[in-house]
């Protein structure tokens, strides 16, 4: 059977990585499009055997050397986005909305059967978000250029290579004290990587159509029941101090100043609103593609990095008594 060809865009992040691999099991050839190919090649060219992969070095808004990669693809998925914006063309509009929309359009015009664009859970509530009215406008425009897009809507995505627990551990394992942002009660429906790539080969795989998808894990969880979660798991024991809303405004116009902040204004906008189904839309589970990885099991498996002795210790973790310590 000829291996259908798929056009990936942001393949070198953890959903990217362990897509591909699952891709190139199943007969997929996978072209990956990245900035700098010196830099990303090395973990690309390991996803997946020789004759299954290329790699191709474009800036993404160069449209005439994305044209040309168009030609041979059958599908495209669009993996990219940002969670702050950064100088140098790297905005909220730019990422979300202008360059999803060049996709759809280039889908269209080479008569791709399919294109697949991640976009975010809970953006509907969150329109005093920048990041979320640049997400709205992006799924618009694609729909609009490209109606056989699917566009998945991930609540938080993690594994061992996110920039997410991974964070967290970090930062719990130096810190004395860890604020709270609205107290801790946003929830979450943290869906695993692997789960997440599970979903993007089924629609592929099966031709699913459905517009928009919202890609859950298989439970809810607080923000603070998160870190109480990561707490235990790294045998720490943290002051849980919930911020008030002036003082975290404060804390996020200090740390927007960094590189990568550690919160933005606009992320603490985010947080109002709960990241959990809205029941507007098919889920994952709708269309057969149950989330089977929990939160605990999945970042047990590499929390010990964080831990004294690292795979060495003696897992230590938290008792329910530590964990009430947290609470207060």
């Amino acid at each position: 059977m000829k291996a259908k060809n798929c056009l990936i865009f942001g393949g070198s992040g953890q959903i990217g990585r362990n897509l591909i691999r699952k891709l190139t099991k199943n007969n997929y050839k996978v072209t990956v499009v990245t900035r700098n190919i010196h830099q990303k090649s090395y973990i690309i060219k390991t996803q997946a055997n020789v004759g299954y992969i290329d790699i191709a070095e474009a800036n993404i808004f160069d449209e005439k050397k994305i044209r040309d990669l168009f030609k041979k693809a059958e599908i495209c998925i669009n993996l990219i986005g940002i969670l702050f914006e950064k100088k140098k063309g790297n905005t909220f509009k730019n990422i979300h909305t202008v360059f999803p929309t060049v996709l759809a359009k280039l889908s269209k015009e080479y008569g791709l059967r399919h294109f697949i664009h991640i976009s975010a859970l809970g953006i509907n509530q969150a329109k005093d978000s920048h990041y979320a009215r640049s997400k709205l406008e992006g799924e618009e425009n694609v729909l609009k250029n490209f109606p056989l897009s699917t566009i998945l809507r991930p609540s938080i995505v993690y594994s061992v290579d996110d920039n997410f627990t991974t964070n967290f551990m970090t930062l719990l394992s130096r810190l004395p004290v860890f604020p709270l942002y609205y107290n801790g009660n946003t929830k979450f429906t943290p869906i695993h990587c692997s789960d997440l790539s599970d979903v993007i080969l089924h629609i592929i795989s099966n031709n699913v159509n459905s517009k928009i998808i919202e890609c859950v894990g298989p439970e809810i969880i607080t923000f603070k029941e998160i870190i109480q979660k990561l707490l235990k798991l790294i045998g720490k024991n943290r002051l849980l101090i919930p911020m008030p809303l002036f003082a975290a405004e404060l804390s996020a116009n200090l740390f927007e100043i960094m590189p990568k902040p550690l919160i933005t204004k606009d992320q603490l906008r985010l947080l109002k609103y709960d990241n959990i189904l809205s029941g507007k839309y098919k889920s994952n589970f709708d269309i057969g593609i149950p989330s089977l990885r929990y939160f605990d099991e999945e970042v047990k498996k590499y929390c010990y990095m964080w831990r004294e002795g690292g795979q060495f210790s003696t897992e230590k973790y938290l008792s329910n008594k530590d964990l009430e310590n947290n609470n207060n």
